[in-house]
């Protein structure tokens, strides 16, 4: 009798688990092309309905969909389980387009909206004082301060010349936190060296190398990184009110290590513009080409596959490690993430090609494993 309860409690804990996956890791937002098939599969009990279709009907709830979505529109379903909405996933149909792989290495020049709250101090006044004007503000790390007394901030000199114009009096601050607009008010100290402060540190610009993804002809727009830039401070991805994508004079390559990766080294001193940075998304970087002589484009313009065309095996990827030099590297694609609409990381590769082996990585062995972007 014991025995069977314990098995009874085995199978409530495996169906209870079971309808929570269901539920958990149906992501919120899908993107698909058009003619990409949306699949839905589900458990006993959660049903699949569309809100209103294209002829303003709403659709049977049903517990799988495998359909073709054919034009561009955004679709939103409703997740129910016994008749309760418990998730809406929203999908977008985007158009098919042509992308040319690029590979090159660049330099990136990014400039926040307003400048990011990256740390805090105590600041030291006269007669071994110490003060923390920030305190009670609800001002954290990694909130951006927008403007100053009224006055739009877009550099840590705008404010430091903001704040010392005051002559010690309480600076109202309109500041981002989580996506909402707040407004507070410090009153600065005088530091010893008679300067008014904060005792906020702040950051107005990021630059770094990485690798340009693709070039979109149709469009004049690029990729690049596969990846966001974040802060390296707070960890937060970086809000970005513009930004450049210049050439760059690769000056190293650092190769890999157990527990340490490796990095190329770049110079970004004296460059030529390529192009304007629009969006740093977890997706990678996003923006407009200005001149695409410095891309240094040599492949044609191909289709972007859908994720049901991706297969296993053999593939080749483009990058520079030395200036000048764009080379294709084999890899393997070891396995493909059919169901992961949530992020980039779509596959699984494996690096096979000794030439990339010798050069970034700290000896010759084949278990190197990287993930690489398939969802622009």
């Amino acid at each position: 009798m014991k025995n069977m309860l314990k098995i009874l409690f085995i199978l409530i804990l495996l169906i209870i688990y079971i309808y929570v996956c269901n539920i958990v890791l149906l992501p919120n937002n899908i993107v698909l092309f058009q003619e990409e098939e949306l699949k839905f599969g589900l458990a006993l009990g959660l049903k699949i309905e569309q809100g209103v279709n294209r002829k303003n009907q709403t659709m049977q709830a049903v517990s799988s969909i495998n359909e073709k979505l054919d034009s561009m529109q955004k679709v939103n379903y409703n997740l129910t389980l016994f008749g309760k909405k418990v998730r809406e996933v929203s999908v977008n149909v985007i158009p098919q387009t042509k992308v040319i792989p690029v590979g090159i290495a660049a330099g990136l020049k990014l400039y926040t909206n307003g400048v990011l709250v990256v740390g805090m101090s105590e600041i030291e006044t006269k007669n071994n004082g110490k003060e923390k004007p920030y305190k009670d503000s609800g001002i954290k790390e990694g909130d951006t301060i927008i403007s100053v007394n009224e006055k739009n901030i877009s550099t840590t000199d705008e404010l430091i010349s903001a704040v010392n114009s005051a002559s010690g009096e309480a600076v109202k601050i309109e500041f981002i936190s989580e996506n909402t607009q707040k407004v507070t008010s410090i009153k600065p100290a005088k530091a010893e060296d008679g300067e008014y402060k904060l005792g906020l540190w702040v950051r107005d610009a990021a630059a770094g190398v990485g690798t340009v993804t693709f070039y979109e002809p149709s469009t004049g727009k690029f990729a690049a990184l596969g990846h966001g830039i974040t802060d390296i401070d707070t960890e937060q991805l970086i809000t970005i009110a513009n930004g450049e994508l210049v050439t760059t004079n690769i000056v190293s390559t650092v190769k890999g290590e157990k527990g340490k990766p490796g990095e190329m080294k770049g110079s970004i001193d004296n460059s030529n513009k390529i192009g304007n940075v629009t969006q740093n998304t977890y997706l990678g970087i996003y923006g407009n080409v200005t001149n695409k002589n410095y891309l240094n484009l040599r492949e044609q313009a191909i289709d972007v596959a859908l994720r049901s065309e991706i297969k296993t095996g053999k593939a080749q990827i483009i990058c520079q490690l030395e200036n000048e030099k764009q080379e294709k590297y084999d890899i393997e694609i070891e396995k493909i993430y059919v169901g992961n609409n949530t992020d980039n990381k779509s596959m699984m590769i494996k690096i096979t090609d000794d030439k990339l082996i010798e050069k970034t990585r700290w000896n010759n062995t084949r278990n190197v494993w990287l993930t690489y972007n398939t969802k622009w």
